[in-house]
């Protein structure tokens, strides 16, 4: 049997004081590759998204009684501390907790910020060994900086939402296509996730941290790629095109007999590979679609003729004959057939026991020397580690009393 992998980040400590999903999964991450997770929640009523459901998890009268799946999917690895930072005492007791951690991860609003009475330089200066990444929406200064900010104004903020859905039809303009998840907050955690490891890669050798920003507007617009890189091009917008790309053909989703079927054709190889897969070998010298650009140009052509034929016979007849060609390819699968699918590829784990019962997870997917690090705790309840946390970050018990009885803290029963 293999030995239990550590982490790579396993001594670093984590003081997550964000909430809802960007700075959450953020500092999931950082738990995932081994990191010492701390998550500071409001006393009253923790992060709001503990009710974003249904669907909900747990049982009423359990220790953590219910909590939503969407809180559950960004907060695996990490333990919970009710601290009211409005309150004065709640505040020195963040800053105690600072000096022991190693990385802050929080998205405040920069005038929430403020209000606490938190100045960038002033908190630089009493942290300098601390990594601060913030998670902000439209950045922390300009006119722009305390707009509020969900993932779903952002994608269409960000440009991303021009380029989803389909383009109008006979009846004119449809309804914009918000992307099924919430992938600017997501992208925003991931970017902030790089730049946050290499300050810590930065502090290893000069022993000083430093503030790393991602606004989720710029990762929203950086992730437009080629899109925006085409705009700077030719000025021009590219059209909603459903399933199909700008740039290449085929390269979408047909309708089999049975169900939906996508293919990537992306070089001159695989398109006379993909001609023989579906029989019609004819077509690879055909002038309008012997290349990629005259495919571009004629893909209204293409997607008939395409269309028809894969629409004579089952998905599973098309899938075996893409593999036979090693052709990219695959059935659209729905939630459920690509977990189940991710189980079997030891992806699904299941969490430790924890206030909400037995539950499973889908794990990131780092893999080191062929391990996934699995995951070290569930979910916490709010203010489950209170106490815990605040004995290891140096407090006595008089200090601990004095906190939970002034409201500053909290302890889960």
């Amino acid at each position: 049997m293999p030995r239990k992998l550590r982490g790579p980040l396993a001594g670093v400590r984590v003081i997550d004081a964000s909430r809802v999903l960007a700075g959450p999964y953020l500092a999931m991450l950082l738990g995932d590759l081994g990191a010492e997770v701390v998550k500071i929640e409001k006393p009253d009523g923790g992060d709001q998204s503990r009710g974003w459901g249904p669907p909900f998890v747990g049982a009423p009268g359990a220790a953590g009684e219910r909590v939503s799946a969407y809180f559950v999917s960004a907060n695996r690895n990490k333990r919970s501390i009710a601290l009211d930072l409005k309150r004065e005492e709640g505040r020195a007791a963040f800053h105690r907790l600072l000096g022991w951690g190693d990385v802050l991860v929080e998205n405040f609003l920069p005038g929430e910020w403020r209000k606490l009475g938190f100045r960038v330089s002033a908190f630089r200066r009493e942290h300098r060994h601390l990594v601060h990444c913030t998670i902000s929406g439209y950045g922390s200064s300009g006119p722009e900086a305390d707009r509020p900010a969900y993932d779903v104004a952002l994608q269409a903020d960000s440009g991303l939402m021009s380029l989803t859905g389909f383009g109008a039809g006979a009846e004119g303009a449809t309804e914009p296509v918000r992307v099924g998840v919430a992938i600017v907050d997501i992208l925003s955690a991931l970017y902030g996730l790089s730049a946050l490891l290499a300050a810590l890669r930065e502090r290893d050798r000069t022993g000083r941290g430093r503030r790393v920003e991602v606004s989720m507007i710029d990762a929203g617009t950086a992730f437009l790629s080629y899109a925006a890189q085409s705009w700077l091009a030719d000025g021009r917008q590219p059209a909603p095109l459903g399933s199909r790309h700008p740039n290449l053909a085929p390269y979408q989703a047909f309708r089999a007999s049975d169900g939906w079927f996508v293919v990537g054709v992306g070089s001159p190889d695989l398109w006379l590979r993909f001609c023989q897969a579906i029989e019609r070998p004819e077509l690879a010298h055909d002038p309008r679609f012997a290349t990629n650009e005259a495919r571009v140009r004629h893909r209204d052509d293409l997607d008939r003729q395409l269309g028809e034929i894969f629409a004579a016979r089952p998905t599973a007849w098309w899938e075996r004959a893409m593999r036979d060609h090693r052709i990219p390819a695959a059935p659209t699968a729905g939630v459920g057939d690509a977990v189940e699918r991710a189980r079997t590829r030891g992806q699904v784990v299941p969490l430790p026991a924890g206030a909400y019962g037995d539950l499973s997870t889908v794990a990131a997917p780092f893999v080191f020397e062929g391990q996934r690090t699995p995951p070290t705790l569930a979910p916490p309840a709010l203010g489950e580690h209170t106490v815990q946390i605040l004995r290891k970050a140096g407090f006595g018990r008089r200090e601990i009393r004095e906190l939970l009885a002034s409201g500053a803290a909290r302890q889960a029963e």
